[in-house]
């Protein structure tokens, strides 16, 4: 059923998400999930500077407002870029099956970590994700660092 779906209507979710978060003043990076058909679950974005909580990444924001579910594993998690250590443990803690990836060529996070599970990954690479962030990196790299736990 997964192969009827369209995954870029999904991205759109999350990119708006992003776009909300940069406009809050934040870093752009947002995420949804999906039920198997298709069906939005919850939806959120990075909030760490807007709430200085360096655990709110947009995947964990999306997760905390789909609430508790009976399994993940038929759920999509969709992020616009891949998720770092910490978002990858959170898909294999609760044994999401599929993530859609808006982009990873600013980060690669833990795609590959997730694959050698047995997650379905797809990184659509964006050519919009990827201007995003990139631009929002060069623009705050102290925030951006920070963000994903490097030294500034």
């Amino acid at each position: 059923m997964t192969s009827e779906l369209d995954y870029h209507s999904m991205l759109a979710v999350a990119l708006a998400e992003a776009r909300l978060g940069m406009k809050e003043g934040g870093i752009p990076i947002g995420a949804a999930i999906f039920d198997g058909t298709g069906q939005l679950i919850g939806a959120g974005h990075n909030r760490r500077v807007q709430q200085g909580d360096p655990s709110l990444h947009g995947e964990t924001d999306a997760f905390r407002k789909a609430g508790r579910q009976k399994s993940y594993r038929k759920l999509i998690m969709v992020t616009t870029l891949a998720p770092c250590w910490y978002c990858s443990g959170l898909v294999r803690q609760f044994g999401f099956g599929t993530v859609i990836v808006g982009e990873s060529r600013n980060f690669q996070g833990g795609i590959e970590w997730l694959r050698s599970l047995g997650v379905k990954v797809i990184d659509l690479d964006s050519p919009v994700c990827v201007s995003l962030l990139g631009e929002y990196i060069r623009a705050n790299p102290a925030v951006w660092n920070e963000d994903i736990g490097e030294e500034s």
